[in-house]
Parts: C-alpha cells; sequence; structure tokens
C-alpha cells in the first residue's frame, strides 16, 4: 500500500535581487505520508513559509522536483495543480482569510460548490464538518461574530470539508491565547486520520512536541528530531 502524498526531491529556492542572491532553501529532500502529524519549526525569515508554499503548488521552487500522490508536479500546468488544491491540499493560515460577508456555514460551503457539489449537498456536509468543530451552533454566524479561536475552527472546517488527502497550517495559532492555540491543536490530533496527513509551521515549542515528528529549518536546511 502506498502511503505516500508528498514528496520533494532537492528542492532549492532563492530570491534573485539587483545586488545579491538571497538563498531560502537548499536541497531539500522530504516525504509525507498518510497519517503523520508534522511540525515544522524555524525562526522568522527561515522559509517556512515559503516551504509550504512549494509544498501546496502555490510557488516554483528554483530547482527540484515535486510530486503529489508520485506524479511530478514540477512542470504542471495552472489548471493541474488548482485540481490538486482543489481536491487534494488544503491551507490553513494564520489569518483565517474568512469571507466576512459570508457566516460560518457559507464559508465552509463554497469549497464544495466548487468542486461540484450541490447546494443541498455542500449545505449538510458543511454542517456536519462544522459540528465535529464544536461550532453546530454558530453556523449562521458571520465572521465578526465570532471569536479568534471560533474563526479559526471553521478555517479548519473550511480546510477539511472537502476531505483533503494533506493539510497545511501555516502558524495557525499565531495570533491566539495558549488555551485557544490547545483547543485548535486538539482538533489536529482529532482529525488525524491514516487517510491524511497534516503538517503545520509554528514558533509554539510546546505544539511542535506534539507532533510525531518534528523539522527544523535553518539556513535553508532542514533537519528532523523526534525528541
Amino acid at each position: 500500500m502506498n502511503n505516500e502524498i508528498i514528496r520533494l526531491s532537492n528542492i532549492s529556492k532563492k530570491y534573485v535581487s539587483a545586488d545579491k542572491n538571497i538563498i531560502v532553501l537548499k536541497k531539500i529532500n522530504l516525504k509525507i505520508n498518510k497519517g503523520e502529524l508534522i511540525s515544522l519549526t524555524g525562526p522568522s525569515g527561515s522559509g517556512k513559509s515559503t516551504l509550504l508554499h512549494i509544498i501546496a503548488l502555490l510557488d516554483l521552487p528554483s530547482s527540484g522536483e515535486v510530486f503529489f500522490k508520485k506524479k511530478n508536479f514540477s512542470k504542471s500546468n495552472d489548471n493541474e495543480k488548482d485540481l490538486v488544491r482543489k481536491k487534494g491540499i488544503s491551507i490553513i493560515y494564520q489569518q483565517n482569510n474568512l469571507l466576512s460577508d459570508f457566516t460560518a456555514l457559507e464559508n465552509v460551503i463554497i469549497p464544495l460548490v466548487n468542486n461540484g457539489f450541490s447546494w443541498s449537498e455542500s449545505n449538510n456536509k458543511a454542517k456536519e464538518t462544522l459540528s465535529l468543530v464544536n461550532l453546530k451552533d454558530r453556523l449562521n454566524h458571520f465572521p465578526s461574530e465570532l471569536s479568534g479561536g471560533e474563526q479559526q475552527r471553521v478555517a479548519v472546517a473550511r480546510a477539511l470539508v472537502t476531505e483533503p488527502d494533506l493539510i497545511l497550517a501555516d502558524e495557525p495559532t499565531g495570533s491566539l491565547d495558549r488555551k485557544t492555540s490547545n483547543e485548535i491543536f486538539s482538533l489536529f490530533l482529532k482529525l488525524k486520520s491514516k487517510k491524511r496527513a497534516i503538517f503545520y509551521a509554528t514558533h509554539n515549542r510546546e505544539l511542535s512536541n506534539r507532533a510525531d515528528y518534528k523539522l527544523n529549518i535553518l539556513d535553508g536546511n532542514i533537519t528532523r528530531s523526534n525528541e
């Protein structure tokens, strides 16, 4: 049985400016398998977000190859990458990016409608997913009527509702207090399954230590720790 979701092969990333090249990633090799909960730590500016964006097929590496479920996407067109992000990869950001004019329920419905589900199917599935993150009583509230933790739980539900193979989270608890951060992370533990991997970047040492294993990025290199 093949459990591989993502594989990076010799991924490098550099930004070229007028007077110098800034090397962010140096020949990174990484594999993410189903069932894994992985944390990524590193100082600000170390390349955590860049790495996540490359994994999500939102950014191109300067060199190297990106494989999603054994298919090489390094030279794929935008339509092929969009299809993967619609169904295979979901992203949760620190700023939850909820649509302010839509209710919690509508925010979670939208990805399903975009994937071709009927409004009725989308509505039912979105309600089920919001119940899973303990928001069944907040379905018709707008983001401005929700706490920061509730907004992030809507973002988690939105990421989960399409049943992706991989959930990427970029500092998902960075703007939350400790109690709420722990609540969000408890959701990750709950959502972890044999069919799905969760890969999250964080500055929070306590939360990073609760992963199956930790990756640290520094000076363009990644090291692994099981502690």
